[in-house]
């Protein structure tokens, strides 16, 4: 039975180090409250129950894989999704799984 669907397979390590970074249940936590946009650490923290260094530690690594960006104002760091193609995956993961 002949396919004819091509798969490129150039950006299958880039697509499995992405899905790395997203396993984490405290980053998903963190980019779900930040999918209606730019937020503050410390509403971070709340909205997410997740304690500093942990936050610390989950947002860095968020901002190394560039799915975040931030923003200083003064003493606050404001963070937002960095990458569209996150935010739809954050989508169909809610229309797949949180739904009743």
């Amino acid at each position: 039975m002949s396919n004819s669907i091509s798969f490129d397979f150039s950006k299958a390590d880039y697509v499995a180090q992405q899905l790395k970074v997203l396993s984490n249940p405290d980053r998903l936590k963190i980019l779900c409250v930040l999918k209606d946009g730019e937020i503050h650490v410390q509403q971070i923290e709340l909205l997410t129950n997740i304690q500093q260094p942990t936050l610390s530690q989950q947002l860095t690594l968020l901002r190394k894989a560039k799915l975040v960006a931030t923003r200083r104002d003064g003493k606050q760091i404001y963070y937002s999704i960095a990458e569209p193609k996150v935010l739809q995956l954050m989508q169909q993961l809610y229309l797949l799984y949180c739904q009743d």
